[in-house]
């Protein structure tokens, strides 16, 4: 099953957000893209097929919300312009809120959005209903003998 993964970037990066979908573009072929779209150079510039949603300031921010809640996104790469005032901060605020509530992989910046590709195209068993982290515990607590030390 092919994984989904949300695009956003704000105006400053959204070049950057290009260029990491091209450097990506071969790792990327399982993976579905979804899209805010206030410019879709996305798809212009790679040939990648990208289902749209509005732009950040008409509600793609909350449109993506409402996927990653209702399970269809499984990993969200929101590049954010920290030096710049946007109109629509409650949205972007709500969206990092919902995917810290559904445990959803974030990323804000160009170093964790290499991180989350590199979580879905080499350990795609992340995204099957169960996470890294918990898996970690459980072994931890597998090999527990008990015995306090």
């Amino acid at each position: 099953m092919k994984k989904v993964l949300a695009l956003i970037a704000h105006d400053a990066k959204k070049d950057e957000i290009v260029q990491l979908v091209k450097a990506h573009l071969a790792d990327m072929v399982e993976i579905d893209l979804i899209a805010t779209h206030a410019r879709d150079n996305i798809s212009k510039e790679n040939g990648r097929p990208v289902t749209l949603v509005l732009s950040g300031p008409l509600g793609g921010d909350q449109q993506i919300g409402a996927l990653v809640a209702s399970g269809e996104v499984d990993a969200v790469i929101l590049l954010r312009d920290p030096l710049t005032a946007h109109p629509h901060e409650p949205d972007v605020t709500a969206l990092l809120r919902v995917c810290d509530v559904h445990n959803v992989p974030l990323a804000t910046n160009l170093t964790t959005a290499e991180a989350v590709l590199h979580l879905m195209v080499e350990h795609p068993e992340a995204f099957r209903g169960h996470h890294l982290a918990a898996q970690f515990l459980e072994e931890m607590a597998d090999n527990y003998d008990g015995k306090s030390k």
